[in-house]
């Protein structure tokens, strides 16, 4: 299946853009080409557009782990921008349809939807070694507790691609404050406006 034909199936599950959805696409071909070991995990799924997606391009040898309250936004912090505390409760979205959706493509013959709070489900996953880790889960705190619980995960050689970084600055300041602390200059290529994918070994 070409990427053409698998944007086709996840994009109206989605709204990552185009070129952020290539990102992922040549990250699991990264994986695959270079034998990077380990799994697909994804913090922030909503509609399951990109999950998808990830798992069709890695031809579901790779289990896919899926996490997201499928709630709606959590609330901001004073570490995100004013406007990102009028969203709580956005991006809200039924399991089951998400659910149905997963399960029509196949991702979940090797896939994992974990529901819940991140500081609710993080403490308790299941994942042993990453070969692409997808952050979309635009808030500071969200972002920062998405890398200190896998960043150690992802294999050297594996794939990080942040969907946020450009728009919420809430992330970015996550981003480069979980890089400073661990004395990495991270190479940060962009993808748009907004997504940017860090290569682990590459900075």
């Amino acid at each position: 299946m070409t990427f053409d034909e698998m944007f086709a199936i996840c994009q109206p599950h989605s709204v990552v853009s185009r070129e952020r959805m290539m990102g992922l696409y040549q990250a699991v071909n990264r994986a695959r080409q270079f034998s990077i070991p380990g799994d697909i995990v994804e913090c922030g799924s909503f509609r399951g557009g990109t999950a998808a997606l990830m798992a069709l391009a890695c031809d579901f040898a790779r289990h896919v782990w899926m996490f997201d309250s499928w709630e709606g936004m959590p609330p901001a912090t004073a570490d995100d921008p004013p406007n990102a505390m009028r969203q709580t409760g956005g991006c809200a979205v039924s399991w089951a349809e998400v659910f149905g959706f997963l399960t029509s493509v196949g991702v979940l013959k090797n896939g994992t939807m974990v529901k819940g709070w991140f500081k609710d489900t993080f403490p308790l996953h299941e994942v042993k070694q990453i070969a692409v880790l997808h952050l979309d889960c635009d808030w500071h705190d969200s972002v920062k507790i998405s890398l200190e619980t896998f960043y150690d995960l992802v294999s050297p050689g594996g794939v990080i691609q942040v969907d946020d970084f450009g728009h919420w600055s809430g992330c970015r300041k996550a981003v480069d404050n979980f890089f400073k602390g661990r004395g990495i200059a991270p190479a940060l290529v962009p993808l748009d406006y907004t997504g940017v994918q860090h290569v682990k070994g590459s900075g």
